[in-house]
């Protein structure tokens, strides 16, 4: 398993070239990737004593990009973007994208959420990608998430998005490009 490359945004724009995608980030958007994985280092060494190069080994959040700060309350949900990979290796016999459905239902359930339908493909471009949508009702308001679910360079990495309708949802899943080359062009 080749090492994990985190990627990059500049000019609204996240490129993984090593991972060969590119994901639109929406104008004034606020970036929280380095702070998730700051607490997720920190949960790991606390609890299982992990170094920071066994917690990347295991997985990385990639990006993560909200619409407003989590802190900031409002009445429409907060839509965000959330792109992380997991090594391939902790889910053993993952043949497969959809496979990863089933540990993933599990979590999105545990956090108030339903399914809706089972995973099917989805292709952007010359990839195909598992996905799953799931909803979460908040107080008078829905909750709509999208998760895409590709296996590449031995990691399995998800696309989550979030958003309060559909049509939310797929305009950020539309920002999402698979490219080829060095520089992810």
């Amino acid at each position: 398993m080749s090492s994990l490359d985190a990627g990059s945004v500049r000019a609204g724009v996240y490129r993984n070239p090593a991972l060969g995608f590119i994901c639109k980030i929406s104008a004034g958007w606020v970036l929280r990737t380095e702070e998730m994985n700051t607490r997720e280092d920190q949960d790991a060494t606390s609890s299982n004593d992990k170094s920071k190069a066994s917690a990347e080994k295991s997985g990385r959040v990639l990006l993560a990009a909200f619409s407003r700060p989590p802190e900031a309350r409002a009445e429409d949900v907060n839509a965000s973007i959330l792109i992380a990979a997991e090594s391939a290796a902790a889910y053993p016999g993952l043949k497969e994208a959809a496979q990863y459905f089933g540990p993933l239902t599990e979590v999105t359930k545990a956090q108030g959420f339903e399914t809706d339908g089972d995973p099917y493909a989805l292709v952007i471009g010359s990839k195909t990608l598992a996905r799953g949508d799931f909803h979460k009702d908040v107080g008078t308001r829905v909750m709509r998430q999208s998760t895409l679910v590709i296996l590449a360079h031995g990691y399995v990495v998800s696309f989550t998005f979030i958003g309060g309708t559909d049509d939310e949802v797929e305009e950020l899943i539309q920002g999402l490009k698979f490219v080829s080359g060095p520089h992810g062009k």
